[in-house]
């Protein structure tokens, strides 16, 4: 039996370097050799070498020199337009890196489990800038699917989660409990019940947040019974489901806090699911690390202490207490329209 070696695939080499491409952009920007020696502060013959030396490693002329002037070919457009972009990368690197080195500016990266947590997050994001005006916060919508990855792999700092995974090097903060229940609109055959069994919604279209593979209540608490709706509806949008259940078109499942306005109108009803309630336990997850930074810790703090089942705090008193400064706050005001999973 022979066996073939397979070399791994390895990227090309660059034959360039920055000088060279700090050369095409002197060159272009001032239009002759003799501009340029002045804006790099190198001599002409030393100039005119380097882009003998550019040319010859890219096999192929970069300028026309017509008279006095230098012209781009197209091949050195095509360079100049890649220069000009790592030149722009580079600045902004250094400054960020010089700024972060001089302690102006940390950065917070943050996820969560639900896109319709980013409905009510801006406010507490807000309130913590008030106190950390030098802490930069990335909110990373992209890891929101499947945030725990991105934290393991240290690309997040806090993550807003309510379906936690065991992992030894995760840290769990509880923020909050809330609850799904069912909304329907008034007049409804359901809308008398002290809470909804799975038989229930037999026959009943379900309206829920895609995908609906990972629905807990179709494929957790309906499925188990054996139940599968008439039809079921995703949305992405709360708003839409909202509508849509008072249109008469289906049944919706959000938590309470979420159409708490919309059940004081009467605009719908919202009942209990199964005899015990649906609930569901909040916590903020980070790394378990032997020194995390204040800010960060803060930060959580701040969603515990101001979860989304009340109102952004809009006084300075409040404000200062949802910072940081726990039980001095005299009353508790009325809930804050939002949306939720």
């Amino acid at each position: 039996m022979s066996y073939v070696h397979v070399s791994p695939l390895r990227a090309p080499p660059v034959n360039l370097e920055v000088r060279h491409l700090k050369l095409v952009l002197a060159i272009a920007e001032g239009g002759s050799v003799t501009r340029a020696s002045h804006l790099l502060h190198v001599t002409q013959s030393a100039l005119s070498h380097q882009l003998r030396d550019a040319e010859e490693r890219l096999a192929t002329s970069l300028f026309h020199r017509r008279n006095r002037k230098m012209v781009l070919t197209p091949a050195g457009e095509r360079l100049l337009r890649s220069a000009r972009a790592i030149r722009s990368e580079l600045e902004g690197a250094e400054e960020e890196i010089r700024s972060t080195a001089a302690g102006h500016q940390d950065v917070l990266r943050i996820s969560t489990q639900c896109y319709t947590v980013y409905h009510w997050l801006p406010s507490r994001m807000r309130l913590f800038q008030k106190k950390h005006p030098r802490v930069e916060i990335e909110v990373v919508v992209d890891s929101t699917p499947h945030p725990f990855p991105a934290l393991l792999e240290g690309k997040l700092d806090v993550v807003i989660v309510s379906a936690p995974i065991r992992d030894r090097r995760i840290l769990y903060t509880p923020l909050f409990e809330d609850e799904i229940v069912g909304i329907l609109p008034p007049g409804h055959r359901l809308a008398g019940r002290p809470y909804l069994l799975p038989p229930d919604f037999s026959g009943e279209n379900l309206i829920i947040y895609p995908p609906k593979e990972e629905s807990t209540l179709l494929n957790t608490v309906l499925a188990r019974a054996g139940i599968t709706p008439r039809v079921v509806h995703q949305c992405m949008l709360t708003e839409a489901i909202i509508e849509l259940v008072k249109a008469g078109l289906g049944i919706g499942a959000l938590a309470r806090w979420a159409v708490a306005p919309q059940l004081a109108s009467g605009a719908l009803c919202a009942v209990r699911l199964t005899r015990g309630g649906y609930h569901r336990q909040w916590s903020a997850a980070r790394l378990r690390t032997p020194a995390a930074p204040p800010y960060l810790l803060d930060f959580i703090q701040l969603l515990a202490e101001c979860p989304i089942s009340q109102p952004l705090i809009r006084s300075t008193r409040k404000a200062r207490i949802a910072a940081g400064h726990a039980g001095r706050a005299s009353r508790k005001p009325p809930y804050e329209p939002a949306t939720a999973c």
